[in-house]
């Protein structure tokens, strides 16, 4: 244990089950990581997770021999897979190959590692890693939504270089640490905080709105604040759901991503997500996009630049916020002026008819747009509260927990 590596896991139990992929040989090192945090790792290894790493080395690592058989009679005399699926805190699967994510998906149970997933009562947590073509593919994309709807946490997957020579592309499975800090974000969850049993619905980053195939309409924003708080409401223990335009952010820990492009999309991404007990409207959407998109690039002519006709785009704050059902019971939206600020959130909260309003300005000079920092003020039917200039992870804590104390009330 070094003194960077706090001891977030300890007395934590963590099954590991480790699928049949080349990145079984980064399970090790996550073995390592989460005993590092003071967590006990149980190891079961499929068949193929066995051609690319050994029992030995895994047990070894994990300090207890690794469970490798259903039909193992020193274990199963008192139904061994049962025990393993229940006497655990979490159970992690990392490699989740395509095959094992079907499996899961269909509910099959025919090995120790899929008998003991379909048993377990306890929070599960996906690292998929696979060929970018696989990743893809549309099987697997329904199999992973089954299990998302089902609970199942996923972390990952990262882009990058695959095993395959000249092969590249989203399906590297994440790096031990990443999956270590997501355990330790899924089970904090476990923990009656603030938020626990609430769902909390985020949006964040821009949105881009295409003209033609290589151009859009967008604006600066980094997705940083709305990250910030998806990342704190998980931390409270809330289950959430983050809307995310085009950012270059990592996706916090034990948080379900989806990621969207246009305000449309991320509309209709927000409404599939509801109910929720409380949704925070971050994400900065364009307000207005091309009457039509060019099918091809649009080519400078001698007649100057071109006409571009532009429409509204919806209004998702709004939208959410008057809605007849299943309006959460707290509806938050964020502000972004360069002027009149307070005077111009106070009449947005009242046109768009949400509970509450984050103001800021993003004027250049104040670098919020796309920093760490943020200076904002929270206006709510009773008044106007100014906050001082912090990091936005603050912004986010401090938001969170006022979101905590108002569900609590009402």
């Amino acid at each position: 244990m070094t003194a960077t590596e706090p001891n977030t896991l300890q007395g934590r139990r963590i099954l590991l089950i480790i699928g049949g992929g080349i990145a079984a040989y980064k399970s090790l090192d996550l073995i390592r990581r989460l005993r590092e945090r003071g967590g006990s790792v149980r190891v079961v290894m499929t068949h193929a997770a066995q051609e690319f790493i050994t029992p030995l080395s895994a047990g070894a690592i994990a300090g207890a021999p690794a469970h490798l058989d259903l039909f193992d009679s020193r274990t199963e005399f008192d139904i061994g897979h049962i025990r393993l699926a229940r006497d655990t805190d979490v159970v992690v699967v990392a490699p989740a190959t395509a095959d094992l994510m079907a499996k899961m998906a269909g509910g099959h149970a025919d090995d120790l590692a899929t008998t003991v997933l379909l048993a377990t009562d306890k929070p599960v947590l996906i690292a998929p890693a696979m060929n970018p073509h696989m990743w893809m593919h549309g099987a697997t994309k329904r199999n992973f939504a089954r299990l998302a709807a089902d609970g199942v946490v996923a972390v990952g997957p990262n882009c990058g270089e695959m095993a395959e020579q000249g092969e590249a592309g989203a399906g590297r499975m994440a790096e031990p640490l990443e999956i270590a800090a997501a355990v330790e974000a899924l089970l904090a969850r476990q923990h009656a905080g603030p938020l626990a049993g609430k769902h909390v619905l985020v949006t964040a980053g821009p949105t881009h709105e295409p003209i033609d195939p290589v151009r859009y309409i967008a604006n600066r924003s980094s997705g940083k604040q709305g990250y910030a708080i998806a990342r704190a409401a998980a931390a409270a223990g809330a289950t959430v759901t983050l809307v995310a335009g085009p950012v270059a952010l990592a996706d916090p820990p034990g948080v379900k991503v989806i990621k969207v492009e246009s305000a449309r999309d991320m509309l209709a991404a927000a409404q599939a997500s509801l109910p929720a007990h409380a949704a925070v409207f971050a994400a900065a959407v364009a307000d207005w996009r091309a009457a039509e998109m060019g099918a091809q690039k649009i080519k400078k002519t001698a007649g100057g630049a071109p006409n571009l006709a532009l429409v509204e785009n919806p209004d998702i704050l709004a939208t959410i916020a008057q809605r007849k059902s299943q309006r959460p019971c707290l509806v938050i939206g964020f502000a972004a002026e360069t002027e009149h600020v307070i005077a111009n959130a106070r009449a947005k909260r009242e046109r768009k008819g949400c509970d509450w309003i984050v103001a800021n300005d993003v004027s250049p000079s104040t670098g919020i747009m796309g920093g760490d920092r943020n200076t904002v003020h929270l206006i709510t039917s009773e008044g106007v509260e100014s906050w001082p200039d912090q990091t936005k992870d603050d912004v986010a804590a401090r938001l969170v927990a006022r979101i905590a104390t108002a569900l609590a009330a009402s």
